[in-house]
């Protein structure tokens, strides 16, 4: 006989049976005592998957942000590196640059040019100082532009300056590379910095004396403007990756 009957048999004898009525409270209890255990372990069971796949997806978003703050880490230290390395190059360059131009190159430097950029980086947030940084670069090239056509005509074509022109203009533009890059991976829902006011302001037509103090102006503030940047990567470098280190500890 099949066990539903069996039951249904149990329970009938239990209502008309008054001798049997204790044992019948018995099994109903013990029958009711093994849901309750049943339904216990299933629910501890539940419970333990349930803090398993927590703990799962917590690891993974640590291992992101972990893989993130890293990724923050790197870039600024290639950005830097190449900072350095662009301004010990560019104080070689004034000194190859000073050697080249005959006598007085000492003052050239120490005369005030309009036009040229500023070498100040700013902003208040890390990202408006990390655009200016870009802006500030690219404002420089038109001037590196006509400091080299203005020293072609001056030196001789085999003019270890006219090389060292080159070769700083050329990793200028890597730097400037990777700063947008940066400012891209820092910061993806803001735009792309751009000079504002048009394209950069050039001088006029000038005499050999002026080119000469020219070329030397915009070398000095090229350098000065390495420096500060330099200086703001390291801060953005202890702020921004840091800050962000904070933050994923924070909701984690």
């Amino acid at each position: 006989m099949c066990g539903f009957c069996l039951l249904k048999k149990f329970e009938k004898q239990c209502d008309y049976d008054e001798s049997s009525q204790f044992a019948c409270d018995t099994e109903r209890r013990m029958n009711g005592h093994v849901k309750s255990m049943h339904f216990q372990q299933l629910m501890e069971a539940a419970a333990a998957l349930l803090s398993l796949l927590l703990v799962m997806a917590v690891d993974s978003t640590r291992t992101v942000a972990a893989s993130r703050n890293q990724e923050c880490g790197n870039s600024l230290q290639q950005t830097l590196k190449l900072t350095r390395l662009v301004q010990k190059e560019s104080v070689d360059l004034i000194k190859t640059y000073k050697a080249s131009q005959g006598e007085m190159a000492e003052l050239f430097c120490k005369v005030t040019v309009a036009d040229v950029p500023d070498p100040n980086i700013s902003g208040l947030e890390p990202s408006e100082r990390l655009a200016s940084i870009s802006i500030h670069l690219q404002a420089f090239f038109p001037h590196f532009k006509r400091v080299y056509e203005q020293q072609t005509d001056l030196q001789s074509p085999t003019s270890p300056l006219l090389a060292e022109l080159i070769t700083v203009s050329t990793r200028s533009k890597s730097l400037a590379t990777l700063i947008n890059s940066l400012y891209q991976s820092l910061f993806p829902n803001l735009p792309v910095p751009e000079p504002a006011g048009g394209p950069t302001t050039l001088p006029p037509p000038q005499n050999v004396f002026q080119q000469k103090v020219y070329g030397c102006v915009v070398l000095k503030t090229y350098k000065e403007l390495l420096a500060n940047v330099s200086r703001e990567l390291r801060t953005l470098k202890n702020k921004v990756c840091r800050r962000r280190i904070q933050i994923n500890t924070l909701f984690l």
